[in-house]
Formats: C-alpha cells, structure tokens, sequence
C-alpha cells in the first residue's frame, strides 16, 4: 500500500473528524484532493467506517458499496417503505456495529435517500429517535459538479411536494441535527492563480465577460497534434469520433473479453466498471479506467499510472495483455480486478483496552477483470470526473445542458496553456443550481492550527 502525504487542511480535517461526533460534509474545488483525503480517513481511522457511494462505479472506485446494496433498499420512492422489511440480520449487524457512515459523491443522493438512510440507521441501531441511529455521517463530494438523478415523473412529484429541493442537504433529517460543512482550498491540478480564479467563477456562476474572453482567447485555436483528448457533452458524440479513428487504423484488431466469477454481470448491478468486450488496435489512444495496484520495486510500491492516465497502445503480444505507451515509457498491461463487497462483522483484539471488540470487515462477492482501458480520443465531460489532463479539446456541441457540465469541463485541465475549444463559451453555458449556491454560502474552510 503506497503511503499518503497529507496537506495541512487535509490533516487538521482528518484530525477533527477523527475527535469528533458530528455530522460532517466535505466539498472542494476540482483538484482539491477530496478522494485522497477519503481514502486516507478510510485507511488511518480508528473508528469503524462502512463507506458507500449513490452509484456503483463510484462505490467500486472507494472500495465500498452501493447505497441501496449496504442497506438493502428497493428502488423507487422510500418515503412510505417498510424499511425494516428490507434489512435482514446481517445488514443490522453490519449498521449496528459501525461509528461512522462515509457517504461519497453525496451530491448524488437525493433528499428522500438520505431520509431513508437515517431512518434505516435507526431502526437497526435500536435508537429511532437519533438522527443516523446516533452514528456519525461523513460525506464527500461537490454538488457544483454532480447532481442527483431526477427520477421518473412519480419521483420528481414527490419531491417537488414534499422538500425544498431533491439534493441530499435539504432532507427532513437536517431539521433534527445539524451538518459541519468544511471546503478545501488547496488546488493541487491547477498552479496559475488567474486560471484558478476564472475556473472558481464559473463554478458559482459569477463569471464575468472578461474571464470569458480571456477563456477563449487561450482555447479559439487549433489543437497542436491530433491526439489531444476531446471531451464532450454527449455519448454519440464521443462514440462517433472513437470509431472513426480506430477505422483509420490499418491494424488488426483484437478482443479482450471480461471475465466474471460470479454467475452473471448482473452482480456488478447496470453499470460495470469496463466494457465486457474491448476491443483494441496497435496505435489506439486509450485512457486507464482503475489505478494501478502498484509494482514492488526497491524503492517501494510504485504505480506506473493513475485513473485517466492517456497513452497509445503499441503492442498486444500473444502471451496477452496489453503494451501501452505512456510518456515514452512502455507498460505491460494485464486484467485489473474490481471486486464487488460487502460488509460483515469480524473480531479483533483491541491492544489498548485489552478486549476483543467487533470490527467492520470487507468480504468479496464478486470479481470482475477487464484489460483496465478504454478508447480515449473522446470521452464525455461526466466520464472526465475526477481525471486531470495537461491538454484537452472542449467540445460543448450545441450547449451545456446541465448545472457543473461548463466547470467540469473546464478544471480537467492544468493550464490555459492545454486548454482547446471548438467554439467560444458563452454566459449560458455557465449553469449553477440556485439551491446549491444557498447550501453552500455555510460552508467553511478546516479548522486551521
């Protein structure tokens, strides 16, 4: 396991969530280091942590579980749900036994959802009246980049009848106990303080004419060479122009087909972590989906790429894998491994009171293995999330359509100096939730010292 240097907010943070009790939501600018922070608290803390995530892609990439899986829910409406009709003795257990719940890309989980995990939480901690069941909520993401999925028209009713809006921040249960909102500040993507600045306004949607013009003053010209990603608003956008390259590929094609270990892909719930059939050619650009679990050498465990590296493939020997080309370097490429868990209660013998005390341990259900790649000359903006590029083409087609799409955009990128578009931004592709922009005026920065 590589070690993690935390920065002094990300440790006076972890500090504090680790001596507190409270209710803690956690934000941050693209680049802030809100996942490393995550993945850190997972690893180091001494509490017993379950961690969950509204999708399952985004609970694969933190090691933890679908929302609905870990608790059991059906889908749909959860207002009106016998809730414990739906949780057997392990998921009580499992509820019952942890300190804190870890909740990440929140932004995503809808107001009924998360008054449904609070009233879960309760009835199988045996402690209804407590917000949670008493146990403490941390939870991680930017709701001015993700939103929650709207549902169908019986959801999108509900909602609109019974909250103030659909986000996670305005439930029910927040009028019971109250939500510690902390904002990182350090950008570790981006170092130009006038890129950062402009990058901020168009997040809150206080961007003005002359940020936009210098914007596209830096991106209104031709890409340096034709390998540069392009990052779209739409799928057939960026379906289109991967299948038109690799059609200009005079190579031979090759197949890596999945590999699954339980009885069918329907483990991994409707979206998996890579495609089933991949197919490839030598001089296709592809991007890294999954970290790379690291390579033991004598200075330790390395990892040769990260999730959204881009590199070319330069060979598929018949021994298997793949061979791509990063920067030069060569890398053998093999089937990665996402793991579908669940939660159970173990024991473990506790050296500072002497005692054996229940802990939260993760079980295996399920495997799947996938050459961790895809083809990368286009991606979508809301597949971008997370990944940083020194350079990339930003292709906004008729208009951004959603709140966040422009800053998502955008703050992939290093530098104005990467920056490429396909046609100048203007004010309304600037979108920001007018409830996002309430919730997060009561935010503020880790405690410093």
């Amino acid at each position: 396991m590589q070690s993690v240097t935390l920065s002094r907010e990300q440790q006076n943070l972890f500090d504090y969530i680790e001596q507190s009790e409270n209710n803690i939501f956690i934000t941050g600018r693209a680049g802030t280091g809100k996942s490393t922070l995550l993945s850190y608290l997972v690893e180091n803390t001494k509490k017993n942590v379950a961690v969950c995530a509204p999708t399952g892609v985004a609970a694969l990439n933190v090691g933890g579980v679908t929302i609905h899986s870990l608790f059991g829910f059906p889908f749909g409406i959860l207002a009106e749900q016998d809730l414990a009709r739906h949780m057997n003795k392990r998921t009580r257990e499992v509820l019952s036994a942890l300190d804190v719940l870890i909740i990440d890309e929140v932004s995503m989980v809808n107001a009924d959802l998360m008054d449904a995990i609070s009233r879960a939480m309760g009835i199988a901690r045996g402690r209804r009246k407590l917000p949670f069941g008493g146990a403490q909520v941390v939870m991680f993401g930017d709701p001015y980049q993700l939103s929650p999925v709207p549902g169908n028209n019986e959801e999108r009713n509900h909602m609109s009848e019974n909250y103030q809006s659909s986000w996670f921040f305005d439930a029910r249960v927040w009028r019971e106990d109250s939500l510690e909102r902390f904002e990182l500040g350090e950008i570790f993507r981006q170092s130009d303080e006038d890129f950062k600045a402009i990058l901020n306004a168009i997040r809150i949607g206080e961007v003005d004419q002359q940020m936009l013009d210098t914007l596209n003053a830096a991106g209104n010209r031709f890409p340096s060479h034709d390998e540069i990603i392009r990052l779209a608003t739409i799928n057939a956008s960026v379906d289109k122009i991967n299948k038109e390259r690799m059609n200009q590929l005079t190579t031979k094609p090759k197949t890596f087909e999945a590999i699954f270990s339980a009885s069918d892909e329907t483990a991994f719930g409707r979206t998996l972590p890579a495609e089933p059939s991949l197919e490839l050619k030598v001089g296709a650009q592809v991007m890294f989906i999954k970290n790379d679990d690291g390579k033991r050498t004598a200075d330790g465990l390395v990892r040769r790429w990260v999730n959204g590296t881009i590199g070319k493939v330069v060979d598929m020997p018949s021994s298997g894998g793949v061979v791509v080309e990063v920067d030069g370097e060569r890398l053998d490429v093999g089937k990665a491994t996402w793991e579908k868990v669940r939660y159970e209660i173990d024991e473990e013998f506790d050296e500072e009171t002497g005692r054996v005390k229940e802990v939260l341990v993760t079980i295996p259900l399920a495997e799947y293995q996938q050459i961790p790649l895809r083809l990368a000359w286009s991606v979508t903006i809301h597949k971008s999330q997370g990944q940083t590029y020194d350079e990339a083409v930003i292709d906004l087609g008729r208009g951004a359509f959603s709140p966040g799409q422009t800053y998502v955009a955008l703050s992939r990128i290093r530098s104005l100096e990467g920056l490429y578009l396909t046609r100048a931004i203007r004010q309304q592709d600037v979108m920001v939730d007018k409830d996002v922009i309430r919730f997060m005026s009561g935010v503020r920065s880790p405690i410093d010292s």
